[in-house]
């Protein structure tokens, strides 16, 4: 046993010489790299950014290329369908026709200032699928180095279940020892190897996660430098609450949606007000009727008055304003969430790392109880039922050690997460 245990740690060792080899540093780095969400969100963003020069753009010089043909009879006069040009002639005629916007009273501006907002919350959105992804990559990274820990509980267990076993046995040959203390000793050693098997699982589960938080979801295999333990959390989680509420990229963007909201009501409230437009168009008749000159010129300016349309501008401004007020209240709504997230977020992180240091009493005393329990086992003080507790506490106790660690540091990235720090 103990020799297959040995080159199961060198196939280990080896496998690890072609693993992709990585700090907690490097892990963020490639999920901000190669993570398609990430991707999606900053296009998503920059998406956003186009809309503002749309609205802009009604703010410059329109011009226009013309050409036009018509063979029409000598003369011929429009009366149906429209108010219209009296008199068609037949023509071949290009030019120009231009157009400036004067004043909309502030209608554009508002679109764009809204627009502009949009995208600037469109950026805080990608800021918060980033840290989500951050997240995910640091729990997946100490999620890895905990199965690892555990994995090593499991081969030092089956090694030292499988010495006693060899004991046990060689003593119930020279009738040292009864059957069945030899049967526990062997249902012990079996327990020890389904606690292997499930550790090389969740070990091999681990790496997948974190590889897909990477965006290398081919990437099977990965050896991780070790992070130091975090510091102790903060005395007060009042502190922790006032990040958060300044820095949560979630809640950045809510409150940009607002501002571009009550811009964008600004916006609907001009459409009662009137555009005034300049307008010009000029070109040259090569081939037509005498009657059509040569060449034609014209401006002028368009003043543009709503006067009734059924109600439909005031619609759409209680329409904006009431989307305005709905964001204020999401506003409010994600603030108070995040004030209870972070103060969960505190309370846990707390606990595990008064955690700690509770496990590794455990650790101590459960080593101690084993040592008193083989003592008093081979000197036929002690039963196998007393050796088997013991070997079972010390697992249990090594397991929580080895994780009380990791969870205490990926609780603390929750930590950093929640009040809008982790990078």
């Amino acid at each position: 046993m103990r020799l297959a245990i040995l080159i199961l740690l060198g196939v280990i060792s080896l496998s690890a010489q072609d693993a992709m080899h990585l700090t907690l540093a490097d892990a963020r780095r490639l999920t901000v790299e190669n993570n398609p969400q990430f991707g999606s969100a900053k296009l998503t963003a920059s998406a956003a950014h186009q809309i503002a020069p749309q609205y802009r753009s009604n703010l410059l010089p329109s011009l226009t290329g013309l050409v036009t043909g018509v063979g029409a009879d000598s003369g011929s006069r429009l009366a149906a369908g429209a108010l219209n040009n009296p008199a068609v002639y037949s023509r071949l005629a290009s030019g120009v026709a231009a157009s400036q916007l004067l004043s909309d009273f502030g209608r554009t501006r508002s679109l764009m200032a809204s627009s502009d907002l949009h995208a600037q919350s469109q950026d805080q959105a990608a800021e918060a699928t980033r840290a989500d992804l951050l997240l995910a990559a640091t729990r997946a990274f100490y999620a890895v180095l905990r199965a690892q820990a555990v994995l090593t509980v499991a081969l030092q267990t089956v090694s030292a279940r499988a010495l006693v076993a060899e004991q046990v046995s060689a003593l119930a040959e020279n009738k040292l020892k009864s059957t069945l203390d030899l049967s526990f000793a062997n249902v012990n050693l079996a327990d020890a190897r389904l606690l292997l098997l499930q550790a090389r699982n969740d070990l091999a589960s681990a790496k997948a996660d974190l590889a897909e938080a990477m965006g290398l979801p081919r990437q099977t295999d990965f050896v991780l430098a070790d992070e130091p333990m975090p510091g102790a959390p903060p005395a007060s989680v009042d502190v922790l609450i006032q990040e958060a509420i300044a820095n949560r990229p979630e809640l950045k963007s809510l409150r940009l949606e607002q501002s571009s909201a009550e811009r964008f009501s600004k916006a609907e409230h001009a459409l009662n007000y009137p555009t005034v437009a300049a307008i010009a168009a000029a070109g040259v008749v090569p081939a037509g009727e005498s009657q059509v000159p040569g060449r034609y010129g014209a401006a002028g300016v368009n003043v543009s008055i709503p006067i009734f349309n059924g109600g439909l501008f005031k619609a759409r401004q209680s329409e904006a304003e009431l989307k305005a007020q709905a964001a204020a209240k999401n506003v409010d709504d994600l603030r108070n969430r995040v004030m209870r997230d972070v103060r969960v977020a505190y309370l846990n992180a707390q606990t595990a790392f008064e955690r700690v240091g509770l496990t590794d009493q455990l650790l101590l005393q459960a080593q101690l109880s084993l040592d008193l329990s083989q003592t008093r086992y081979n000197l036929g003080l002690g039963s196998i039922i007393e050796l088997s507790q013991a070997q079972l506490n010390l697992t249990a106790a090594q397991i929580a050690s080895a994780s009380a660690r990791f969870d205490y540091a990926a609780q603390n990235a929750l930590v950093e997460y929640q009040i809008g720090v982790l990078r």
